[in-house]
């Protein structure tokens, strides 16, 4: 009888409509959870304003929101792996929909405080998650370029958020926090109910031994593709042998390095859109003002998206991070030696075109460097790093800001080409690779 992995599987089911519904299903909460991330710069000066605060007072909800992300990505990450990545999405996102919505109506700054940490445990926990999963129902040849295409909705949340705060802004809307909290809240709601809708991972069914359940959801995936089944092969897991954990035998090195990259690119990332929002809507740098350049900023990542989402089939996952790295530095320094306001508009739009074609390498190469039993423990592992240096942002790295902006965009730069680095060192390249 045939034999045949989940991989050689996919491969002949190509990517159609079920990968489509996979992509708009996760691209939804994706959207969400990017909205509630980038509302901590959005909604600090509001919130200030409501309960009577100074900006780094108010930006204690950023720092609870991303403490409660640093746990919710470390420990939803490690469940997925262990009870599998259907069930911790549809705990996440119901808990996302619940604790966002209450944040709109907090009635005082201390329960605002409780309600956006259980809002970014949510939230971590959804993002490593997602991937994971994602990853598990793309064929090999293919699954760079729609993991960057899933993380191309951040932009689409990033637009949103902008927008709102815009709309809000320019209605006379008081509370402008409340309005946008509300609105982040909406595609969570929607997302629980056709998150009903996806089944679980084959991958991960196989490797708990419930070969006829993953049997049924490939069939599932090649027949919504109209594809010819898979007859009287039988699935087979791949050769290669598991042991230990993320920091064990040759998995060690890769971990170590990449860890350190996401915790760099998200201390950089977060401590710009944290910060930049409040900074751009009021005084901002003389025409590079207000919210309808922060929405033309937002628009600039989609491009960005693009050509990584190009970049890792065409060069390959670790050149495409290494050169979207490179590219963020010189944005950055850009901004540090720019002598005009056009100057200072160029270096902003390319940051935000450069860094978001970053995360996107970086979210098509993280989870095919572990196997199938530790892809939810490795993400959720980065994704606890990355929040760590999201916590930075606006707990430490804000009075940095206060002091100098300049100085802190200049550290940044340094800190993206040592991030560069780090990727170049990574020992191996995974475009087209098998996930084992």
């Amino acid at each position: 009888m045939q034999q045949m992995t989940i991989d050689a599987a996919l491969e002949q089911g190509g990517t159609g409509r079920f990968q489509r519904r996979l992509l708009g299903i996760f691209g939804l909460v994706w959207t969400a959870d990017a909205m509630q991330v980038l509302a901590v710069g959005f909604t600090v000066a509001s919130i200030a304003a409501t309960f009577g605060l100074t900006v780094p007072q108010a930006l204690q909800t950023g720092t609870l929101f991303f403490l409660g992300m640093l746990v919710g990505a470390a420990v939803f990450g490690r469940l997925a792996d262990r009870y599998g990545r259907r069930n911790i999405l549809l705990a996440t996102v119901a808990m996302d929909a619940v604790f966002g919505l209450a944040s709109a109506f907090a009635p005082d700054f201390t329960t605002l405080l409780v309600l956006r940490f259980l809002t970014g445990l949510a939230v971590g926990g959804t993002l490593p998650v997602d991937y994971a999963m994602m990853a598990e129902f793309l064929p090999p040849k293919r699954r760079g370029r729609w993991l960057v295409m899933l993380e191309g909705f951040w932009a689409v949340g990033t637009v949103l958020v902008a927008l709102t705060a815009w709309i809000a802004t320019a209605n006379g809307v008081t509370e402008v926090w409340r309005v946008i909290f509300f609105v982040t809240a909406l595609p969570a709601i929607i997302g629980i109910f056709l998150r009903l809708w996806i089944p679980e991972s084959p991958m991960h069914l196989l490797r708990q031994g419930r070969e006829a359940e993953a049997r049924a959801v490939v069939e599932k995936v090649l027949r919504t593709n109209g594809r010819p089944g898979l007859g009287t092969a039988t699935l087979a897991l791949p050769a290669q042998a598991e042991a230990g954990g993320i920091f064990s035998g040759p998995l060690l090195r890769r971990t170590v390095l990449m860890l350190a990259v996401w915790f760099l690119v998200s201390m950089v990332y977060y401590g710009i859109f944290t910060w930049m929002p409040a900074r751009l809507a009021t005084e901002g740098f003389g025409f590079v003002r207000g919210y309808g350049f922060l929405v033309l900023l937002a628009f600039a990542q989609i491009p960005g998206y693009a050509l990584a989402a190009w970049g890792v089939e065409a060069w390959g996952r670790r050149a495409t991070l290494v050169a979207f790295l490179v590219l963020s530095a010189a944005a950055c320094m850009l901004f540090v030696l720019a002598g005009s306001p056009a100057m200072i508009a160029t270096a902003l739009l390319t940051m935000s075109f450069a860094l978001l074609g970053t995360w996107g390498a970086l979210y098509a190469f993280t989870p095919e460097l572990y196997p199938t039993a530790l892809r939810g423990t490795g993400m959720g592992t980065a994704g606890a790093l990355a929040r760590l240096g999201g916590l930075l942002a606006p707990s430490v790295l804000v009075y940095l800001f206060i002091q100098s902006t300049t100085a802190a965009i200049a550290l940044f730069a340094g800190l993206l080409l040592v991030a560069a680095v780090l990727a170049w060192l990574i020992d191996v390249e995974t475009r087209s690779a098998a996930l084992s």
